[in-house]
């Protein structure tokens, strides 16, 4: 018994032993920019937003500053949050986003939309030059031989499959208000943008949202349909910033500004080609379009890293987050599974309490997390160790309810004190059923960290974001072969180390 309560305590402190966070933000409250002081551009998950994301970055670094671009990191609410946090210093953003989904409990125009965003300390650049509107759209093949031109003529087809991204389903100008302006009978579900394309080629969907600058449109051949009613306003890209950057770096500002009225449509659609279609990384395509247009050769790089580097970087992230929020759970999980056998008020209560935790969906708790503690590690090791929770929990209530009424009588005629039975019978008995426990969480936990990716937090998730935006295999592999190969070795330690810690009667 011992043995097995120095294993669980072992475990839960090198688990929880903290490393360094490399993705803590630095603090420039009250300093000019210098270059010690490390300015953060955040960025969407779709191609567009990512290469932006790299320009701003460039252009900051071949000022002088020192920058980092925390890319795909989710949604506009997730950038927005961060932004407002001061977790990121700047990040792309578009005019009918800001009107439409995140100001949209305001009554904001796009004549006050700078007044209203300087109440959220938020300061914006003029437009870029494009408008990447969203938009409807089908194969020009099955566009053409139904008959269909505009966005009303679906109505005449009501068995067409419709399939938007995930943040159009629930957008102010998205699926409901387009349903209802155009009545139109269908029902539609939600998909990720980037495998909305592959449905459509493969005839799985018949009709999808573009972003009208997507890359897709020329290279598959894909029908835009004519928006009559004009449901969809502009979506004016532009950059969101910190307003107190323009005292504390106003270098930052004056190069952000530099790409004002620079990049029109046609421009956007062929970066965005580059990338998509021709495969070359995001980066790199930014630091061409910048050296091209500000004659910034000698500045603007884009650098690249081995596979090696990155699988490097990846498991260190992944393991620091699967490591903290198991140790966590195993520390907080194991005295709650106890609580829950023995405390009969409270039991039920516990038990009831992880169970509903574990069915919060991932992204949701996420979401959630971000405005409260902001973007990287902390918000993720909190979702993985609220997630870890319900099977340690349920395994130790179980083992110890299990228990043989014999085994506990006999204890008690042994005169042991309750804290004896429990350490010295109990415990030991439901050990199996514990460790079992742990195992779940683990495999759990591994996989679930891969979301992590989404608020910057790192881990094998970030090469699987990128492989399906990119519809690029290896690299979805990068991420998901080293998360299976960690779960076999974790897995196997434990397995190995329960041999060894559990009395050879329990074995």
């Amino acid at each position: 018994m011992i043995r097995t309560i120095a294993f669980l305590l072992l475990s839960a402190a090198l688990f929880t032993a903290p490393p360094p966070d490399t993705h803590a933000r630095p603090d420039t409250t009250g300093h000019n920019a210098s270059s010690d002081t490390t300015l953060v551009v955040g960025s969407k998950k779709f191609t567009e937003n990512v290469i932006l994301g790299w320009m701003a970055t460039q252009l900051w670094r071949s000022s002088g500053l020192a920058a980092d671009h925390r890319a795909e990191l989710g949604g506009s609410r997730f950038l927005w949050e961060a932004l407002v946090r001061g977790d990121i210093d700047a990040y792309p953003e578009y005019t009918g986003t800001l009107v439409q989904e995140i100001l949209s409990v305001t009554d904001v125009t796009r004549s006050t939309l700078e007044e209203t965003l300087a109440e959220y300390g938020v300061s914006t650049t003029e437009p870029l030059g494009f408008n990447n509107t969203y938009a409807i759209g089908m194969r020009a093949d099955h566009a053409d031989s139904l008959g269909i031109k505009s966005i009303s003529d679906l109505r005449r087809y009501p068995d067409l499959r419709l399939g938007f991204s995930n943040e159009f389903m629930d957008r102010g100008d998205g699926w409901p208000s387009l349903k209802a302006a155009y009545d139109l009978p269908h029902e539609a579900r939600g998909i990720d943008h980037d495998l909305a394309y592959r449905g459509l080629r493969a005839g799985q969907i018949d009709v999808i949202d573009f972003y009208s600058t997507d890359a897709e449109i020329g290279a598959y051949d894909l029908r835009v349909l004519d928006d009559s009613r004009n449901h969809f306003p502009e979506y004016r890209a532009l950059f969101l910033y910190r307003a107190e950057l323009d005292e504390q770096a106003p270098e930052a500002i004056r190069q952000l500004r530099r790409l004002e009225n620079r990049l029109p449509a046609d421009t956007m659609q062929q970066l965005n080609k580059q990338a998509k279609i021709d495969g070359i990384p995001e980066q790199r395509v930014a630091a061409r379009l910048l050296n091209q247009t500000f004659d910034l050769a000698e500045t603007v790089t884009a650098s690249t890293t081995s596979w090696v580097e990155r699988l490097e970087t990846r498991s260190v992230e992944h393991l620091i987050l699967v490591g903290l929020s198991l140790g966590l759970a195993i520390l907080l999980g194991i005295p709650l599974g106890i609580i829950a056998a023995n405390v009969r008020i409270v039991g039920p209560s516990v038990l009831l309490l992880v169970g509903v935790m574990y069915t919060v969906p991932a992204l949701a708790l996420l979401a959630v997390m971000v405005p409260l503690v902001g973007l990287g590690r902390t918000p993720a090791v909190i979702a993985l160790f609220l997630y870890s929770l319900l099977p340690i929990v349920w395994n130790t209530y179980t083992g110890l309810n299990d228990i043989a009424r014999s085994l506990r009588e006999s204890a008690e005629a042994l005169g042991l004190t309750r804290m004896a039975q429990l350490f010295r019978v109990e415990l030991p008995i439901a050990a199996r059923s514990i460790l079992a426990g742990i195992k779940i969480a683990a495999v759990i936990n591994i996989g679930t960290a891969t979301l992590g990716a989404l608020i910057g937090a790192g881990g094998y998730g970030q090469p699987i974001l990128t492989g399906i935006r990119r519809a690029d295999l290896g690299l979805i592999l990068e991420g998901t072969v080293p998360a299976a190969v960690l779960t076999i070795l974790v897995l196997g330690t434990l397995e190995a180390t329960e041999r060894f810690v559990l009395p050879r009667g329990l074995r």
